[in-house]
């Protein structure tokens, strides 16, 4: 989503006022015509990061959208992204408000999920670079990749698309349990294969079941240190050593030609309801509009597309361990713990000025992180709040938090979703050389597989923000709480 320049250019200077030590204001006076103030949560080191590009202004910008209510609001991990900042999350009335792809991203339902094993570092350390290799033959990376061995046809897509995460668990790829420890127990309802189009069904045919590129990965990991017990405990996580595996993508080309498609319709229709914008990029259309209902529906297939492939790659991984190690995976454990979505507009339910108030949330680049006891909340789970998972850079740490009833209150239910980008992918590749990222993991233990070098460069952990830094950012704001840290141990990257 980012666009392709060095971050430090053409960043406005924006007033922000500090509220307290973990959040920004950026006043409605800002800019004429916003509707809201802006929101920021960040620490003294984090906002001046923030400031080297234009997510500060995109904040503003997202305020102006008709029907917003409370505030824009920009998470620690936010950076520059299209229309929306990276980081950003919006809440629009059901009926006044407006639907914005902008507030998606292309990479509809980029998300990550967290398995557990019953293996420790010593049970898989002798066979690391073994395991790394058969996940990387055996989960498609890279642009354009795809298993002969897969294949799709259009009836299939148009049900996968449908039905989501049941429809793979009825082809015997995975668990029952699976379904039920997904965001939206991995279907988001309301998928009409009709909104979508025929391109981007042609996107999508070879494409299920693949990582892709750009910083998508899968990656085997370790428990490093428990901070909450009993969450972790309900979760699954044991001990410290314990192997995990992390799976990060999203709904490829066919979520990416979505939005595409579905931008050019609202750029028409900005201009058939007269609204008005500071940047057209926030193309958006009233809720009610045939045109929002029709991104809606198209976007909740893409939605469940990526839910599938993240299913897909759940079962490959499995089959992988099971190849490697010699045993079943039922015994290896490899148990859901959750998944969550990081780019997702969905109808929801928050109590805004004391009423109970239907809107839409939009989340690009966000986290949902619902608090204990909430009914959108696993049972498994209701007494801890929902799992939130925030992934790092390729060498640094990962986290398993939980969301809180304070998160509901500032942020929608929402809180970051990853380290989040401080340098472009062009400014990476100039400054770093892909073999020189992998040798440096490897030197510490990680083993790395990856489809070209040009990828590591651009994901070189330099280029992102302290992981460590938003999580405890989320945490001490109130807006997650933090319970587990992991570490990677094998790194397969798209």
């Amino acid at each position: 989503m980012s666009r392709p320049r060095n971050f430090r250019e053409r960043a406005p200077s924006v007033p922000i006022e500090k509220i307290d030590e973990y959040s920004w204001r950026i006043p409605k006076s800002y800019k004429q015509g916003m509707r809201v103030p802006g929101i920021v949560f960040a620490d003294e080191q984090l906002i001046e990061k923030i400031k080297l590009d234009r997510t500060l202004d995109q904040c503003a910008n997202v305020a102006h959208l008709p029907g917003i209510y409370t505030h824009a609001i920009t998470l620690p991990d936010g950076h520059e992204g299209y229309g929306f900042p990276i980081g950003g999350v919006a809440a629009t009335d059901y009926n006044e408000g407006v639907i914005s792809p902008g507030g998606v991203g292309y990479d509809i339902n980029c998300g990550v999920r967290l398995l557990t094993t019953n293996l420790s570092e010593s049970d898989v350390r002798p066979y690391l670079a073994a395991l790394t290799d058969k996940i990387f033959k055996n989960v498609p990376s890279g642009l354009g990749s795809c298993r002969k061995d897969f294949r799709l046809n259009m009836h299939d897509l148009e049900e996968l698309i449908t039905q989501g995460v049941s429809w793979a668990v009825e082809k015997g790829l995975g668990r029952p349990e699976d379904i039920e420890h997904c965001e939206e127990r991995g279907c988001m309802e309301g998928a009409n294969p009709d909104k979508v189009s025929s391109k981007a069904k042609s996107r999508g045919l070879p494409q299920s079941g693949t990582l892709g590129s750009g910083n998508h990965f899968l990656e085997i990991g370790k428990v490093d240190k428990i901070y909450d017990k009993k969450v972790a405990k309900t979760c699954g996580v044991t001990h410290e050593g314990q192997i995990t595996v992390l799976i990060h993508c999203g709904s490829r080309g066919l979520g990416h030609q979505t939005c595409s498609d579905y931008l050019r319709v609202m750029e028409r229709a900005v201009q058939k309801y007269n609204i008005s914008i500071p940047d057209r990029e926030l193309a958006c259309a009233p809720a009610t509009s045939n045109e929002a209902q029709d991104y809606y529906q198209a976007m909740a297939c893409a939605v469940n597309y990526a839910f599938v492939n993240r299913q897909v790659i759940t079962h490959w991984v499995r089959q992988s361990f099971e190849e490697v190690l010699k045993k079943s995976s039922d015994d290896l454990g490899l148990d859901l713990v959750y998944d969550v979505a990081h780019n997702i507009a969905k109808i929801e339910e928050h109590t805004i000025e004391g009423k109970r108030t239907k809107v839409w949330t939009h989340r690009k680049g966000a986290t949902r992180c619902f608090p204990p006891d909430h009914k959108d909340v696993p049972l498994d789970y209701r007494t801890i709040g929902q799992p939130v998972i925030i992934p790092g850079s390729m060498g640094t740490s990962s986290w398993l938090l939980v969301g809180t009833h304070k998160a509901m209150e500032l942020s929608f239910g929402s809180t970051a979703h990853g380290a989040g980008r401080m340098m472009s992918r062009s400014a990476a590749k100039r400054k770093f050389w892909g073999a020189d990222v992998k040798q440096a993991l490897e030197g510490r233990g990680i083993s790395v597989r990856a489809a070209s070098s040009v990828i590591l460069a651009e994901e070189a952990d330099p280029a992102y923000k302290n992981v460590d830094k938003v999580v405890e950012v989320s945490d001490r704001a109130g807006i997650a709480t933090k319970a587990v840290r992991l570490v990677p141990l094998g790194v397969v990257k798209g």
